[in-house]
Order: structure tokens, then sequence, then C-alpha cells
């Protein structure tokens, strides 16, 4: 497929290391979709800690970054544009708002008169919005007004979350399409134990204290185990971690997780769990359906048709009722269990698959350029 063929794409984002975290895992996905459409395309991030040990991370993508002059939470890169100008894109595509690749974003527009597109990633959604209000407004005043009046066009994964864009930034045209997951097994490998797994950020909006209360409340099974993978900033791992010193043994925290590491937790697990108070569209219950993992999460998740298809049972951000989940969910018998795994594997091999959602993206690329 290459009705891309000779389009020039620069994705622009923070961070596109493990640090970017959710949004970093979609953008690989992504470059590497464009790729197979056809279309040259360049990754511009900022400069960090794990750029050149996660470089891998694009395959034959190239990455070109900007160093970080000041705090990191701004994100300010005097180079950034020069970067940016230099990858020679015919369209600019921003992942992540709020820090200061918005700005340069604008000032290429600007100065090249091209097609500029962002994607949020759930950031405009009103828990986080929420949080940081005195950044915010300034990044509002500062950078962030001036880049969405200046967008042809925001990217929403979800309708809740067009909802949210329009919001906050206006009535500018809006395209939904959802994240792409990684390619899906044929089959689940099975069969599991009464292991459950949360995996990606530690960050409060991922709500771990109410998931680790959860685990002391919900009626659990022989050898049942909840596995806590992933990272986030010192202090919300030094934080988790405290917490576990009085949690039951069978709760254990592993650190970060990527790769091969990664997809064995995901296929050893029975259930994975993302009891969030906020997400865009979150990649981890994308990469469990892939595994044929059934999921337990919260309707923050924005995946709807994860519950219709039988494939996710819900849960609210409460205690009581993240255990109730768990409860049903380490209890169920292995043929309902298989029943949800083949619907969870169904829709990574449907609506979520990177077949249907490039044709999405072609269109809209295309209609860009035009």
């Amino acid at each position: 497929m290459a009705d891309l063929a000779g389009t020039r794409i620069t994705l622009l984002t923070a961070s596109a290391s493990r640090l970017g975290g959710g949004v970093a895992s979609a953008l690989y996905g992504h470059a590497a979709m464009l790729l197979e459409a056809g279309a040259e395309v360049t990754v511009v991030a900022l400069a960090d800690t794990h750029s050149e040990e996660d470089r891998h991370l694009l395959g034959p993508v190239p990455l070109r970054t900007a160093p970080v002059a000041g705090p990191r939470i701004y994100g300010y890169a005097p180079s950034l544009v020069d970067e940016l100008l230099a990858s020679e894109a015919d369209i600019l595509h921003l992942h992540g708002i709020w820090m200061y690749p918005s700005r340069a974003a604008t000032q290429w527009a600007r100065r090249t008169g091209r097609p500029y597109l962002i994607s949020p990633h759930g950031m405009l959604d009103p828990w986080i919005t929420g949080r940081g209000r005195g950044k915010k407004a300034l990044a509002r005043i500062g950078y962030e007004w001036a880049s969405w009046h200046r967008t042809d066009a925001f990217h929403a994964l979800t309708d809740d979350e067009a909802a949210d864009i329009r919001r906050e930034a206006g009535d500018g045209r809006v395209i939904v399409i959802p994240n792409a997951g990684p390619p899906a097994l044929a089959a689940a490998p099975g069969p599991r134990g009464p292991h459950v797994l949360y995996i990606g950020r530690i960050h409060p909006k991922k709500n771990l204290d109410a998931l680790v209360d959860a685990w002391t409340m919900a009626a659990l099974p022989v050898g049942a185990e909840l596995t806590i993978a992933g990272w986030g900033s010192s202090g919300d791992v030094a934080a988790l971690e405290a917490r576990l010193k009085n949690a039951p043994a069978s709760v254990r925290f592993v650190g970060s997780v990527h790769g091969e590491a990664k997809q064995v937790l995901l296929e050893q697990a029975r259930f994975v769990v993302l009891p969030s108070h906020s997400e865009g569209l979150p990649m981890t219950i994308l990469e469990a359906w892939a595994a044929g993992t059934p999921t337990i999460m919260t309707a923050a998740c924005h995946l709807p048709e994860g519950f219709a298809a039988g494939a996710a049972l819900e849960c609210e951000t409460v205690p009581a009722s993240i255990a109730n989940a768990i409860g049903r969910a380490v209890a169920l018998d292995e043929p309902s269990w298989r029943a949800m795994s083949d619907a969870a594997l169904g829709l990574a091999h449907g609506a979520f698959s990177a077949e249907q959602v490039m044709r999405q993206w072609v269109g809209a690329y295309r209609e860009l350029a035009a």
C-alpha cells in the first residue's frame, strides 16, 4: 500500500523514548504505519536521557533531537525549529501538547505555510486540564492558543476526545481515528493462572493506590498474583514502593519492562487492569488485546468497544469497584475466559489493526496535502 508515496511527514513529540510513555508507543506504531504507506517519515523530539538507547524502537525512521535548555517540564529547545525545517516536511504532525514543541510547530507552520496537524493524546481531558492549572494557563497564553488557531486540523482518538478538543480549542476541524494496536497473535496462548497485570506509567492518574487497596479487598483464589510493571518520575516510583511495603506478598513491582520481557508478561497475564482516572486511548489495552488478554478498565479509558465486544470488564475508580471486577475476572471458568480472549483478538485483528487504521490515515494525510 503506497498511497502516500513521496509525501514527507515529520512527527514531532516531546520525547521519542520510553519517557514519552503511551504517546511514544503510539508514535512508534504510527511511524511504521506511514512507512508502509510509502511516506518519507522523520521523527523530531526533545533530547532526553534515553533518546539514543531507545532510538532502535523507531526502526529505519530517522530521529532528530534538540537539547533542552532549562527545566525539562517546559521543554524549551532553541534548535528545535531548525531541526523541523531541516526535516523538509510537507506535513508536520505534533503528538502531545503543553510543552515548547507546540510553540516550535507554530513557528514552523508560519514560516513554511504547510499543513500542520495536532494529536493531543488525551491531554485536553478534564482530569488533565484540571491539574497544574497555573502552568496550563501560562501555556495557553504563551503558545497553545496560537498553535490551536494555526493548526489545519486536530486529531482525536475517540469521539469523547473530539468533544474535549472542541470545548477547549473551539470548533475547528477534528479528525477521529483510533490508535492502531501491535500485530495480534492468531490465538491466545494458554492456559493462564490467576495473574493480573498492570503495565504502564507510574503516575497518580493511573490510580495505583486504589488498585493495591482493591487487591487486598478482592476475593482471590490460591496463587493469585498482581504484577505492577512500569516507569515514572523518581517521586512517583518511590511513593509506590513505599505503599507496597504494607501490601500482600502476592503484589510485586518489577519496574520498567520492554520488548520481549513485556510481551511475556502480557501473554502470561489472565487480565490486564487499568483503573485510570484519565486516558486518551491507552496503548496498554491495545497491546493486551493483541496478546489475547482481556482487560479490566474504567470508562475513562475511552474504549467502549471492549465492553460491547465482551473483551473487557468495567470498573469504577474506587477500590471496592476495582476489587469486585478483579474477583469476577479471576473466578471465570476457562470457556468464559477463552470467549473474552477471542473477543480481544477480534478487536485487535479488526477495528484496531494497523491495516484498518492506516486506511483512515492515508485519506486524512492526502486531504491535508491537497
